[in-house]
């Protein structure tokens, strides 16, 4: 039962150093004890002392009969006897009494009472030639009591020295018990322990540490144990997490490598064909399968035309070149398509005849879906058996996904462009029809009054006939070059201001008339859409000042600033309001109106016979430009 006992680090310490605590305490009380009674001594010695003196004081008094002071050295030498009888603590001041000591002052007392009966109470004093022989023997008395005193203390001083001696052997004997004590309890365990760290440190995970004792180091060296068994069960298992964790960063950083390729290839391809040839070239590569293809699915999800193949037999190729839904385990009619893992040998409806002659084992198939609809599908094969882990399930949907985004893009791409070119041949055909058209309908009708008076052979009118038609020709002809001029304009994301003054300079070149282009104010740039329209309306003005002003110069003031304001003036000739455009053959004016409403802006014409003609064009503010264009838009969607 001992042995088991728990003595904790504290305990055992405790146990060393009491013992040695108490002996300490227990010397130092013997030492305090003993000082004690060496003062108490020394204190008796000095009173002893006195008694001699003041026995040869009684004497001179005796000697010259000095009655009154024999009386009162009488006295003190009574309170000497006592207090060296009884002590007195307080100085401190006692006899260190023993078998000597109390002889010798019972031989005091016996002295002095002899010496006070002769000579301090006798009736007659005795002849005083015997008066010194008998201080002298009584001092002798006293000396004797001093002398015995004294040796007592030098035995207690004796014992005093022991002690001190005792002391310091016990100091000695204390530090090397708590030495010994502190190696065996604390620095040997701390040294184990040290040792079995720096082993462990070093590579040995089978370093351990005996536990000796049931204190604190021991529960320190169980843990320490615990600690090492499962750094050590740890360290086996490591190279497999390592390489299980290697593996899955490997796989990871192929899922990245296989977005980034895919994801580059959506961004480069620019056409259905080679979006498709690439992406089932790299899906084949980045799944491992022994062949792909990409199937396209129609609006009813009924059927299936395959648009590129990598690694299939080209008799299975020419096969599976367009299927129905439900024909074949590739093409799927499920309601929520989703990736499937096929095992094409006893697969169930003899559906995979085709892939069991080609010796494939597995279809993977994947849907490629696009805002909850099935615009695909990606088949793989293998000839092994395989099954798809969650990861790569995840990688080929992602996969699919950026794919029916890319193509849905290549979709609304090829859209935009067809709308373009259908925007383009519609504003191609309305401006042809806005002046050419007129122009070959003018002249038209000139023809045939040119075969009337052809007919009728009237000479003035098949000249004047003639003149029209001239003037029709000239003026088609300066259509189509204006025509020319509006197709070839081109607008800046920055600011109108130059593309104006490009457009003042052909002016002047074809009319040559001068011109002065003015801008005021600093406003925000116009869309490239609006600049086309307001540079075809100033066009369309500059072609009607060539055409009807006769002007000798052109003026087009812009002012940016609350709103875009667009003026083209001349000195010309003019014509009254009222009366409406001098000539209804030509249709400027009209068109002008169409492109301005178009865009909702406000266009006026202010014209003075013989003062000129102002056109001006006023922009809406920005914010109903905005609704205007968001409207148009929509519309013509």
């Amino acid at each position: 039962m001992e042995k088991g006992r728990h003595w904790s680090l504290g305990v055992k310490l405790t146990l060393v150093g009491v013992p040695f605590l108490l002996l300490a305490l227990l010397a130092v009380v013997l030492t305090l004890w003993v000082s004690w009674q060496l003062d108490g001594g020394a204190a008796a010695v000095n009173e002893a002392g006195r008694l001699r003196m003041q026995a040869y004081r009684m004497t001179t008094s005796v000697s010259t009969g000095d009655t009154a002071a024999l009386a009162a050295q009488e006295a003190e030498f009574e309170r000497s006897l006592a207090l060296l009888r009884t002590g007195d603590p307080e100085r401190p001041l006692f006899v260190p009494w023993d078998d000597a000591v109390a002889a010798r002052f019972a031989d005091v007392e016996a002295s002095w009472n002899d010496y006070r009966r002769r000579w301090l109470r006798a009736p007659s004093l005795p002849p005083l030639v015997s008066l010194p022989a008998d201080t002298a023997r009584f001092a002798s008395q006293v000396d004797a009591f001093v002398a015995a005193i004294e040796a007592h203390m030098s035995r207690w001083t004796a014992v005093l020295h022991l002690c001190q001696f005792g002391m310091l052997v016990l100091a000695v004997a204390a530090w090397a018990a708590l030495a010994a004590a502190g190696y065996r309890f604390v620095l040997e365990p701390v040294g184990r322990l040290k040792d079995a760290a720096a082993r462990l440190q070093q590579g040995d995970l089978g370093a351990r540490v005996a536990r000796r004792s049931s204190d604190e180091f021991g529960t320190l060296a169980t843990a320490f144990n615990g600690m090492a068994e499962h750094l050590q069960s740890m360290y086996i298992g490591l190279e497999a997490r390592v390489s299980e964790k290697t593996a899955q960063l490997e796989e990871k950083r192929e899922r990245l490598e296989a977005l980034y390729e895919v994801t580059t290839l959506v961004a480069r391809a620019t056409t259905l064909d080679e979006l498709a040839q690439g992406f089932v070239q790299r899906i084949r590569r980045i799944a491992k399968a022994d062949a792909a293809m990409l199937r396209w699915s129609g609006e009813t999800n009924r059927r299936y035309l395959m648009l590129a193949s990598e690694g299939l037999p080209e008799a299975m190729a020419e096969r599976e070149e367009c299927i129905f839904a439900g024909d074949c385990h590739c093409g799927s009619d499920e309601a929520e398509p989703r990736l499937r893992v096929i095992p094409i040998y006893g697969a169930a409806g003899g559906k995979s005849i085709d892939c069991a002659r080609a010796g494939y084992a597995t279809l993977v198939s994947v849907p490629v879906r696009l805002h909850a609809r099935t615009m695909g599908e990606i088949d793989l094969f293998f000839h092994t058996q395989v099954a798809r882990s969650a990861p790569e399930r995840s990688l080929l949907e992602a996969l699919a996904s950026h794919l029916a985004g890319a193509m849905e893009s290549l979709r609304l791409t090829a859209l935009e462009k067809e709308a373009a070119v259908s925007q383009e041949r519609t504003l191609l055909a309305r401006e042809l029809h806005d002046s050419i058209a007129q122009s070959l309908a003018f002249l038209k009708i000139q023809v045939q009054l040119m075969r009337d008076a052809l007919a009728g052979g009237d000479a003035a009118q098949i000249d004047e006939v003639l003149a029209e038609i001239d003037t029709g020709v000239r003026e088609s002809y300066g259509d189509v070059r204006e025509l020319l001029l509006h197709f070839r304009t081109r607008a800046s994301d920055e600011d109108i201001g130059p593309a104006l003054q490009t457009t003042l300079r052909k002016f002047e070149h074809h009319s040559g008339l001068p011109g002065r282009l003015q801008m005021q104010g600093h406003g925000l740039p116009l869309a490239p859409e609006l600049q086309i329209q307001v540079l075809h309306i100033v066009q369309e003005a500059l072609s009607n000042v060539r055409k009807h002003a006769r002007a000798s110069q052109v003026w087009v003031d812009v002012q940016q600033q609350p709103q875009w304001r667009f003026e083209v003036r001349d000195d010309g000739l003019g014509f009254a309001s009222e009366d409406g455009a001098p000539d209804e053959t030509h249709v400027g004016l009209r068109i002008m109106r169409e492109r301005a409403e178009r865009i909702g802006a406000r266009l006026d014409v202010i014209s003075t016979p013989r003062r000129g003609t102002s056109v001006v064009l006023t922009l809406a503010p920005p914010a109903r430009a905005r609704r205007d264009e968001t409207a148009a838009a929509a519309q013509a969607a």
